[in-house]
């Protein structure tokens, strides 16, 4: 059977709330003269990563706040880090320069964790704790320990200019890969002259562009978002053969904003907000993003994302679980925790899910949350087809990745199927490695029906 990530009672309050180097030892100084008795804490530098920076703007607040009125000496430094960020992660730990706090994702957490990058919380952590926060097994926890806490998750939505749909006849988002390419194409060709393009993604990280769109295409589409199939244990990415050739094709006509194999994803929103883009996929913090950080000049509005055929077979991820983790190298474990504690205060989760950042899963933030007065909100609250699909094996493959090889595919053309081919061979070479060393284990459900994840939110 399916094992389900465990979200408590969020699952029906979802839809009604939304549903949005470093220096590893303390610089320690000298106590300064005091007239209490009681010495004031020794000075503690705390670094912290992240490679989110829709929130930055919030985040930098609520670090500054704390920084200013701690009582413990602690001093937080804020990095934000771009879409390199697990390269860099991987440098800094390589090279003993690690920070002492970092974000861990749903996707990363895995690899974290194998790593040893995380060290474990669960000398900290209450029963009061415990019980506020509900865990997640291969996100939050790992082997019977905690290594993140949970803040928030994430749907997927199609993003879309209404304004550029009017103009070039649209009345509906498009429910089939066929009409996203067909739209692309009609948009590009009335907003060309104004420098607006049908489609966009962020593929200077193709990593990042197709986990925000390939992948949940995919998933409603009754396929592994990364092309695992969990009825055979056994990697397969015959399912997004359609997907990218759709993809290539929108390239391949003109109707893709150029130089987007270049494009990082705030240069993106940033052309999206001026009216430059039609339509592009990603998470439900961008209605927070295009309040905050890029201000939208345009109308624009957010829609499920079209499947293969126009059929939901699958269930459209969401994504969360874990959020801030503590560095295994850190000196300074004690005081790292005390910053957790204060970012993992209900104040701060609350605001964070008002902003529309993210959609909390903490039930007591739940309870007390407004649904956020956000342009764009709506198409993003928790539907019948969003659900939590199982968490795949994460091995190290030798060679180029499936999204990079995806790119180049889409970049270069070729034979897909031989692409496909070559991705199999390597991956579950990988995986049989993995599971032969004991690193993993290879999921089998004999009886997945990806259908039956859908809904997982629902009302």
């Amino acid at each position: 059977m399916i094992k389900k990530i465990a979200v408590g009672t969020i699952s029906m309050a979802l839809v009604l709330s939304l549903a949005a180097c470093g220096s590893n030892a303390g610089d320690k100084a000298k106590p300064s003269e005091s007239s209490s008795s009681t010495p004031a804490p020794a000075p503690t530098k705390l670094v912290y990563w992240t490679g989110d920076r829709h929130d930055s703007d919030y985040i930098k607040s609520v670090i500054e706040k704390y920084n200013s009125t701690n009582k413990d000496g602690i001093t937080v430094e804020y990095v934000v880090k771009g879409d390199d960020y697990n390269q860099a992660l991987d440098i800094a730990f390589a090279s003993g320069q690690a920070p002492d706090v970092f974000r861990a994702k749903e996707n990363t957490a895995q690899n974290f964790y194998k790593k040893g990058y995380m060290a474990p919380l669960d000398s900290y952590l209450t029963d009061d704790l415990k019980k506020s926060f509900p865990a997640m097994e291969d996100l939050n926890r790992f082997d019977g320990k905690m290594y993140s806490l949970p803040n928030y998750g994430s749907t997927m939505r199609l993003v879309y200019n209404q304004d550029l749909f009017a103009k070039a006849g649209i009345t509906n988002p498009p429910t089939t890969l066929k009409e996203l390419v067909e739209d692309a194409k009609k948009i590009t060709a009335v907003g060309k002259a104004d420098g607006a393009y049908g489609f966009a993604l962020n593929f200077k990280n193709p990593g990042s562009a197709f986990d925000r769109s390939g992948r949940v295409i995919a998933e409603a589409s009754g396929f592994g978002g990364f092309g695992y199939n969990f009825k055979t244990g056994k990697f397969d990415f015959t399912g997004f053969k359609d997907i990218v050739q759709a993809f290539k094709q929108m390239k391949d006509d003109g109707s893709t904003l150029p130089g987007m194999e270049s494009l990082d994803i705030d240069p993106l929103r940033a052309q999206f907000a001026e009216g430059k883009i039609g339509m592009y996929i990603s998470y439900s913090s961008e209605p927070g993003v295009y309040k905050t950080q890029f201000p939208a000049k345009i109308k624009w509005a957010a829609a499920p994302v079209p499947t293969i055929d126009g059929t939901v077979k699958g269930a459209t991820g969401f994504l969360g679980g874990p959020w801030l983790s503590i560095s295994s190298s850190t000196k300074n474990k004690d005081q790292a925790w005390k910053f957790l504690k204060y970012m993992y205060t209900e104040e701060v989760l609350q605001t964070y899910h008002e902003k529309g950042f993210g959609i909390s899963m903490v039930p007591s933030v739940i309870a007390k949350a407004k649904k956020p007065d956000i342009n764009g909100i709506d198409g993003f609250l928790p539907n019948k087809y969003d659900g939590v699909w199982p968490i795949q094996p994460t091995v190290n493959v030798q060679g180029i990745k499936y999204q990079d090889a995806f790119l180049k595919y889409m970049l270069e053309g070729g034979d897909f199927n031989k692409v496909v081919d070559d991705l199999n061979k390597r991956y579950n070479e990988a995986l049989d490695k993995a599971v032969a060393a004991g690193e993993v284990k290879a999921k089998v459900i004999p009886d997945f029906d990806p259908a039956k994840l859908a809904g997982t939110f629902a009302k």
